[in-house]
């Protein structure tokens, strides 16, 4: 058998998978929209049936065969890189793959839709003790799942799962210097007098919401032939193919940011998977290289685009004329402060940017302190109050409001399920500032509401090569620079000067 021949049937059988993969994403979104409470039962099923179905076809050594017959051909193999690129995600996650055994993948995709539906009840009427059991089965297949691979710590495995080229040991390091420089500045913000004003916490139609996220989708040219926008209890997005990706959002009468920024946070997700070049489709690099980065464009879109003056300059005068009763005496000015108002708060999706990363060094210390069997599950709730109140200086009110908040661990493992938050946020402004380094005029562009410069160049430096590179690779590839916290922190400084705040 020749190159090509090889690397056809391997490309045959991805698609295969992907397709599958995709009939799995497309069952798991209508869980997460509009399945009848009755059908949680029969869904995991389902959901557990074609899960084994896609492992088995996966991790078939006929497909070890042929990457090693690609490999064996170095010099056919060197000479196309994308081929090469290919091959190299392939094996990685057969190899991967291949060390799971499918029952543990059925059992573990079953048990998921039961702890996802216990978690909505458990969240919906504040009891811990209806999720408890199931999130202690939750840990022990976590720490099952971590048992198949060698790992210098326990949440290494479950980390490089969505975050390939990290581990515990250097996220510890770059959160660590983050914490060092962001404490004391969010602490200087926070003594700072604030707006007590409260304009955005009146009646806000929830129909005139859905309305108005519709026009910002439209002006941010979210392409609705290949997209779709729907309600869930947890927003999110999630791509079917390179004709259907959707998002998802939450709305509340009385908090009416929550569901734009939301909206506005999972269509920079989608942007992402929309700009992946379309002959990666089929393949296991048409994927965003790793949450991380993926959680750098939804942070991008949604705070520094999206939070920022010039975009509300473009903005405000329809967003009066959505609302008129509820902002007609309210200037840009007032609204620009109270949509980037810096408060202690206990709910992380809704918090600032200031204080957002300690929302998320919360989890990822809870996290690991789980399965390093330091944190029983049955202790939870005691352990998160208490660093909520050492961080953060709140009181949390309710299991509810507390760490049941987060579907995270309720529909996937313990492990791994947070650190990609805080690296987004910090590649974000690194990704920003070499855009801006690119396009001078950028300011000026989202003054105006020409979005499509800004977008075109992320297409063109970091979208469209999917999963091509790590996030290292993409992340040096795109800003000619290794991961670094100067251009978030700097970002933050000039966003929040501390002498003007006063």
């Amino acid at each position: 058998m020749n190159f090509d021949q090889d690397f056809q049937k391997l490309t045959d059988i991805m698609e295969e998978v992907s397709h599958l993969n995709s009939i799995s994403k497309l069952l798991s979104w209508d869980q997460s929209t509009y399945l009848p409470e009755d059908g949680f039962a029969a869904r995991g099923k389902q959901l557990a049936t074609i899960g084994k179905i896609i492992h088995d076809k996966f991790t078939n050594p006929y497909i070890g065969d042929l990457i090693k017959q690609l490999k064996d051909n170095s010099s056919a193999l060197s000479s196309n890189s994308y081929i090469s690129k290919y091959v190299a995600v392939i094996e990685r996650s057969y190899n991967r793959a291949t060390k799971i055994p499918a029952s543990f993948v059925a059992n573990f995709i079953e048990h998921q839709t039961v702890a996802y539906e216990n978690w909505i009840k458990a969240k919906d009427t504040n009891n811990f003790k209806l999720i408890q059991p199931h999130l202690e089965k939750t840990l022990e297949l976590s720490k099952e799942y971590s048992s198949f691979f060698s790992y210098d710590h326990i949440a290494d495995p479950l980390i490089s799962e969505i975050d390939y080229g990290f581990n515990t040991e250097n996220i510890r390091q770059v959160f660590n210097e983050l914490k060092k420089e962001l404490v004391p500045f969010v602490k200087s913000v926070l003594d700072l007098p604030q707006s007590q004003k409260s304009f955005l916490t009146k009646s806000f139609p929830v129909t005139r919401q859905e309305e108005f996220n519709h026009l910002v989708l439209n002006k941010l040219n979210f392409d609705f032939n290949r997209g779709r926008l729907d309600k869930t209890a947890h927003p999110f997005m999630i791509t079917l193919s390179h004709g259907d990706i959707r998002i998802t959002t939450r709305y509340d009468e009385h908090n009416f940011t929550d569901s734009l920024f939301s909206t506005i946070h999972e269509m920079g997700h989608a942007f992402y998977e929309m700009g992946i070049a379309k002959k990666l489709e089929g393949s296991p690099l048409y994927e965003g290289t790793s949450s991380a980065v993926h959680e750098s464009q939804s942070r991008l879109w949604e705070n520094i685009v999206g939070r920022s003056y010039e975009f509300w300059e473009f903005f405000y005068p329809s967003l009066v004329e959505y609302f008129p009763e509820q902002l007609k005496s309210v200037s840009l000015a007032e609204f620009y402060s109270q949509i980037n108002k810096v408060e202690r708060s206990f709910i992380r999706t809704e918090a600032d940017e200031l204080t957002y990363n300690l929302h998320v060094l919360i989890r990822f210390q809870l996290e690991i302190d789980m399965l390093e069997n330091k944190l029983k599950v049955a202790d939870l709730p005691e352990a998160w109050n208490a660093l909520y109140k050492e961080n953060l200086g709140v009181t949390v009110p309710s299991n509810s409001l507390g760490c049941l908040q987060d579907v995270h661990w309720f529909a996937g493992m313990i492990g791994g399920q947070f650190q990609g938050y805080t690296l987004g946020n910090i590649m974000s402004a690194q990704f920003f500032a070499a855009a801006k380094k690119a396009l001078p005029n950028l300011s000026q562009d989202i003054r105006q509401g020409q979005f499509l410069p800004l977008r075109a160049w992320l297409t063109d430096n970091l979208y469209q090569y999917g999963k091509m590179y790590d996030s290292q690779e993409i992340l040096e590839k795109t800003t000619g620079e290794k991961l670094t916290i100067k251009h978030y922190m700097d970002y933050l400084k000039t966003k929040f000067p501390i002498n003007s705040l006063a």
